[in-house]
């Protein structure tokens, strides 16, 4: 496996079908995240460009590899983060998006709203330790099993675990938190 990920950097046949396998979930786990859908449409573009640069680094035996591309994700997203809040934000609304056909726009758009409540929840999480708040979400939000959120953060389970029953105690009053979240 680690062979076939690592070939995914050369061979665009290879990329092309771990592309379509995990486009959609990609832009959902950014559009949960973030409200434009020009930022959105340009992360989901970074995030397969890293993948392009980082293959050679997952390690089947850690975590699925959806796992492995939310790390990515998160990692993209965070240094998206960081850029823009290096800019002012005048320049960041002007320069650097690509064109949305209409399309495009009204897709990412629906995304976005169908997303609403997971980004009040993280709102609502915003007090919390970022380190509890990260695992926080790649369970209850994105889904994953504690051991996959673990890989995607590069922590131990156990260490996952402990911030997961942090963040899950200083929340309880949040009941989309609260569901997919194991005791």
């Amino acid at each position: 496996m680690r062979h076939k990920q690592a070939k995914i950097a050369t061979d665009h046949v290879a990329f092309e079908a771990f592309y379509r396998r995990h486009v959609d979930a990609i832009t959902l786990f950014l559009a949960r995240r973030v409200d434009d859908p020009h930022t959105v449409a340009d992360l989901v573009a970074e995030v397969f460009m890293a993948v392009l640069d980082s293959a050679h680094t997952y390690q089947p035996g850690r975590a699925p590899e959806l796992a492995w591309l939310y790390g990515v994700a998160r990692n993209t997203l965070a240094s998206e983060r960081r850029r823009a809040f290096k800019e002012s934000r005048l320049t960041n609304r002007v320069g650097g998006r690509r064109t949305l056909d209409t399309d495009d726009l009204a897709r990412l758009e629906e995304r976005i709203d169908a997303e609403r409540t997971a980004r009040k929840v993280f709102k609502a999480m915003a007090d919390l330790r970022e380190r509890d708040r990260a695992v926080l979400e790649l369970v209850a939000v994105d889904q994953l099993t504690i051991a996959e959120a673990a890989a995607a953060l590069g922590i131990r389970p156990g260490t996952a675990k402990v911030r997961l029953h942090r963040a899950r105690q200083k929340l309880q009053a949040l009941p989309l938190v609260m569901e997919g979240t194991p005791g």
